[in-house]
């Protein structure tokens, strides 16, 4: 009788991508893949760090894991798992640790009979690329081109957790690539901790990698991920305006609001560059989804900070944002940091950042309406209604009809409804 392995993601597109590309190499053993804990042999938790939540939730997870099963060999990887191994061995509830340069080696580690073993490198001693790519629940695929970063913000245990920037050549991105599009699915979104950073290790870049993709001729869609503000260039902007096959949608992570958190957090542009970055993209792409991401409650951050910052985002226009919570992580420079801002103060930021963001999206929403756009379906269908994304990253729904799923169709926005979904209708 074949043994069963069950997975569980927490944290970041990445993470999801490596996941199912290590339930592929289960599979090729042998494996059968069973969502139930209770059904597994064994059961592999890839974690998330990037926030003391995203931490909890881990071992919240583990122990639900260990209690449903406990006689199945449990396996935690990733950055949870590379940060803090030892934290994960005092729960008791894990048989196996591997960090980030470890995880694609499981098999390597899975026989080894002690109670918790742990394995991992020091950050400077992670290399390897693991090339990834989800497959198999959507109709849309993330493409890992990149993994690591160079740049150590002082807020980011990113750099300690997957080390440093590396990617492969763009010609194995482009054999991937291919591999993928055999599969039928038709958008590839690339994705990585810092994409813009790609190939140089390799004297290449990550505007030579759209390139070579677009010339391949037969992807329907290649979306981007997100891309810091100062590698977000003119040519790569100038491309998704000419190919029809990048999607026009830019997520570019802006974090900080006022140029003297910037420089305190370690970021490596003004806010007149993110400025001029998104005033580029809407002179050129007139129709894109512009989206960023932000933190409240930085070391520092005053009420004058805030209100600034909540001023230049509301300038910028934006489609829509992600907001995030400032976690202090351990071993970062913003932990040390003077002047930490009280939870509840940090809260009621939070708050007023997501009625920013509420209004952004809607506005955006608005704007699209009583246009066609093309609309890619995925195979998510609810009371007879089938859900896809726009071009620009709209989530639209129309009445269902077999053999919509993973097509692209032209379809009329109509309204938006009370969940933030635009109905469409098939042109």
């Amino acid at each position: 009788m074949a043994k069963s392995v069950s997975f569980r993601t927490l944290g970041c597109k990445l993470n999801f991508a490596e996941t199912s590309s290590l339930a592929t190499v289960f599979e090729q053993k042998g494996y059968e893949r069973t969502n139930n804990f209770d059904e597994s042999d064994i059961i592999v938790i890839n974690t998330c760090s990037v926030t003391s939540l995203a931490e909890k939730k881990g071992r919240n997870l583990l122990s639900k894991a260990r209690r449903a099963n406990p006689n199945a060999k449990i396996v935690v990887l990733g950055c949870y798992a590379q940060l803090r191994p030892e934290e994960l061995r005092n729960l008791e509830t894990a048989d196996l640790i591997l960090g980030n340069e470890e995880k694609f080696k499981v098999f390597d580690y899975l026989e080894q009979d002690a109670q918790t073993s742990v394995y991992t490198h020091p950050f400077k001693e992670i290399t390897t690329f693991d090339s990834a790519w989800s497959s198999g629940d959507r109709t849309r695929t993330f493409l890992k081109v990149q993994d690591g970063c160079n740049y150590f913000c002082a807020y980011c245990t990113i750099p300690m957790a997957r080390g440093l920037s590396r990617s492969p050549e763009i010609k194995t991105i482009v054999e991937t690539a291919k591999e993928i599009i055999a599969t039928g699915t038709k958008e590839i979104i690339l994705t990585g901790v810092n994409v813009g950073d790609f190939g140089r290790q390799h004297g290449e870049s990550f505007y030579e990698l759209l390139k070579a993709l677009v010339e391949l001729g037969n992807i329907p869609r290649l979306r981007l991920s997100s891309i810091e503000p100062n590698l977000m260039n003119d040519d790569i902007i100038q491309l998704v305006a000419a190919q029809e096959a990048l999607m026009p949608h830019f997520h570019i992570p802006l974090q900080c609001g006022t140029d003297v958190l910037l420089e305190k957090m370690n970021r490596r542009y003004t806010t007149e560059l993110f400025a001029e970055r998104v005033s580029e993209i809407k002179r050129t792409v007139p129709d894109a989804c512009i989206a960023a991401d932000v933190i409240v409650g930085v070391p520092g951050e005053t009420d004058e900070h805030h209100q600034q910052a909540m001023k230049f985002i509301e300038s910028l226009g934006l489609s829509y944002l992600h907001v995030f919570t400032y976690s202090s992580r351990p071993g970062t420079t913003a932990s040390e940091m003077k002047h930490q801002v009280k939870s509840q103060v940090k809260q009621q930021r939070s708050r007023e950042m997501h009625e920013l963001a509420d209004k952004m999206s809607r506005n955006f929403h608005q704007s699209n309406l009583k246009q066609t756009r093309k609309v890619l379906f995925e195979r998510e269908i609810q009371n007879n209604f089938i859900y896809g994304f726009t071009d620009n990253y709209i989530r639209v729904k129309t009445p269902y009809k077999e053999g919509m799923e993973n097509t692209i169709l032209n379809v009329y926005l109509s309204e938006l409804d009370e969940e933030g979904t635009v109905k469409g209708t098939i042109v």
